[in-house]
């Protein structure tokens, strides 16, 4: 049985980790806070010190970590992926990360002669604790096809996009549309509010016509309540809106929708909302 790692614990992480061992797959895991590791040991997880160490004792090795920073930390730190690395074994990344970051990652591992893939995802807690991600994949495609019980374990839907840099292009497009579609919302909602109208009726409107998804549902009644339960760090939106208006910059393409919005999404963690769902960006629209 192909043996997996698992670095990052965090808010998607651990749930993810907490899949793969219910579904039978032999998993050693990892966080920077070790407390974090202790629910993933009582279903049957084994912990490491180290990410070296989970690397050299697994064939494929994931990570979900936070930022561009904290892969590149974990990856090239001391104690860290390449250190541990080679031999053919796997690692995928499935942090949210620029393109330059994953190609760097990408390329450094396949230096010290293991396999890279990157795999962001589409999808925030629920979906992480469900099942459902939809996996954004990119570069060896052996890896690919090796991780597929356990992308399947993760998801319900996988793809395979191409070269590394190709996933953490379209992970930073996704959300950067659903930055934006979240801005709208709350801009709309701000608007109906303050010249009379009720909120509920609003979103009753909305779910009725062209312009119903699953995000204006859950994330309006977030905003009718006034209460911002973290499912995706608003945070880690601000961020994935800077790294996809630095995309644009590096291709020359105006995006004044995104960067308009990672205005909107700056104030509100200067605000003190970074830790609240990014739907809380709300607080700073009304």
């Amino acid at each position: 049985m192909t043996t997996y790692g698992f670095l990052g614990l965090g808010i998607m992480g651990g749930p993810m980790a907490a899949n793969l061992v219910r579904a039978g797959f032999d998993v050693t895991v990892w966080n920077r806070n070790p407390a974090k590791c202790a629910p993933l040991g009582a279903l049957g997880a084994r912990q490491a010190s180290s990410p070296a160490e989970v690397c050299a004792a697994c064939d494929i090795t994931i990570a979900m970590l936070a930022d561009p920073a904290a892969a590149k930390e974990v990856c090239f730190g001391p104690n860290g992926v390449l250190e541990g690395i080679g031999g053919g074994r796997g690692y995928i990344d499935m942090s949210t990360v620029d393109d330059e970051t994953s190609t760097a990652i990408g390329a450094a591992v396949t230096a010290r002669g293991g396999r890279f893939l990157e795999a962001p995802v589409s999808g925030t807690k629920k979906p992480a604790e469900d099942g459902t991600l939809i996996i954004l994949a990119a570069g060896d495609q052996s890896l690919f096809t090796d991780a597929g019980p356990a992308f399947a374990a993760l998801g319900k839907k996988c793809l395979h996009l191409g070269e590394v840099g190709q996933g953490a292009r379209m992970k930073l497009v996704v959300n950067m549309i659903m930055g934006q579609m979240m801005t709208a919302l709350g801009e709309g909602m701000a608007l109906g509010r303050n010249c009379g109208l009720d909120g509920g009726q609003l979103l009753e409107v909305l779910d009725a016509g062209a312009m119903a998804n699953p995000m204006f549902k859950g994330k309006g009644q977030m905003l009718l309540s006034g209460e911002f339960p973290t499912s995706f760090p608003l945070k880690h939106m601000q961020k994935d809106l800077r790294l996809a208006v630095e995309l644009g910059d590096r291709l020359g393409q105006p995006l004044h929708g995104a960067a308009t919005a990672n205005e909107s999404f700056k104030r509100a963690r200067a605000a003190g909302h970074a830790d609240e769902d990014f739907a809380a960006v709300f607080r700073v629209l009304e």
